[in-house]
């Protein structure tokens, strides 16, 4: 199969693409939300969110960066959180906020975390409560100035979202004990975030959007600098190379790959919003029974991944 596909299909690919489609990532989501607003963005847990919904939270994160907390256009936001429905609001949420996204590995050491948030000079974090003890061991060693914490189950509906994270916290003890004194919740900056005003910021393609460290297995990790247009270019190669196999508005892809990654921030997320899919966030992808039963409720269309994870899949007894 991968022999035809070679043969036949590079020969569609146009050869130039056109990186200035949007004048900035902020565009992007702004087109792609109105114009799939009545359709599921994001399924994790069993719980959807539309892109209205994404449009309407991210604003209101955005509004509360700006206004709530006082930073500017170009300041460092780090976001340390496995795939949860918490991460395209953060995400989408600091870009419109003209602010640059450092994503960070949430298995980070307090070493590896120290010397990210100190070369980024991330100002602020948002973090899962789960690793909020690794950032208790350095905050006070970095420039970070306002802590965000969020619980696993908090973007689920009430009754769900008490049960998940009790059982997380209480049950299978995955919240080590931490002190983060001044830290606010997210459902706090989201509320406090609908109440203020947005600002659109002015931003141009060649502006920062991302600072993507690399994975520090040869030396310390290095942020690329990635702007706007960088990001965008990026999704232009992989819709001209996947484009005439997806349809608008009607794909469902499965992301178990992480999201602070590149490709799986690039190809999962972005390409798949910008193409109105509906887009099944897993949260634990090591969980094998747990994944294989969310993809039987899930009639996905498509999937990425990387060997161990197909591998994982294919030799699962279930």
């Amino acid at each position: 199969m991968n022999k035809v596909w070679l043969k036949r299909y590079p020969a569609d690919v146009p050869a130039e693409i056109n990186a200035d489609r949007y004048t900035s990532l902020i565009d992007l989501v702004e087109q792609a939300t109105q114009r799939y607003a009545d359709q599921t963005a994001f399924i994790n847990m069993g719980q959807p969110l539309s892109y209205r919904q994404l449009e309407q939270k991210s604003r209101a994160f955005a509004a509360y960066l700006q206004s709530g907390l006082g930073l500017k256009k170009g300041d460092r936001v780090a976001l340390m959180m496995p795939n949860l429905l918490q991460y395209p609001v953060a995400l989408f949420g600091v870009l419109r906020a003209g602010m640059v996204v450092v994503n960070v590995n949430p298995l980070y050491t307090p070493r590896e975390l120290k010397h990210q948030l100190n070369d980024s000079g991330a100002s602020a974090i948002v973090i899962v409560s789960n690793f909020a003890h690794t950032l208790e061991k350095v905050v006070a060693e970095t420039a970070v100035k306002h802590v965000i914490l969020t619980r696993l189950g908090d973007q689920l509906r009430p009754v769900k979202a008490t049960l998940v994270n009790f059982v997380v916290k209480y049950i299978k003890k995955m919240v080590p004990k931490y002190h983060l004194p001044g830290a606010v919740s997210f459902r706090h900056a989201l509320q406090q975030g609908e109440a203020l005003a947005y600002q659109r910021p002015s931003v141009a393609n060649d502006d920062l959007a991302f600072l993507q460290y690399t994975g520090g297995t040869t030396g310390i990790a290095k942020g690329a600098m990635l702007t706007h247009r960088n990001m965008q270019a990026n999704l232009e190669q992989t819709k001209a190379t996947y484009g005439k196999l997806l349809r608008d508005g009607k794909e469902n892809v499965v992301t178990a790959l992480p999201l602070y990654h590149i490709f799986a921030l690039t190809v999962n997320c972005l390409l798949f919003l910008e193409l109105g899919g509906q887009n099944l966030l897993i949260t634990n992808p090591r969980d094998i029974p747990g994944f294989v039963k969310s993809l039987s409720k899930f009639p996905f269309t498509a999937i990425t991944g990387v060997n161990t994870l197909f591998n994982a899949l294919l030799n699962d007894a279930q």
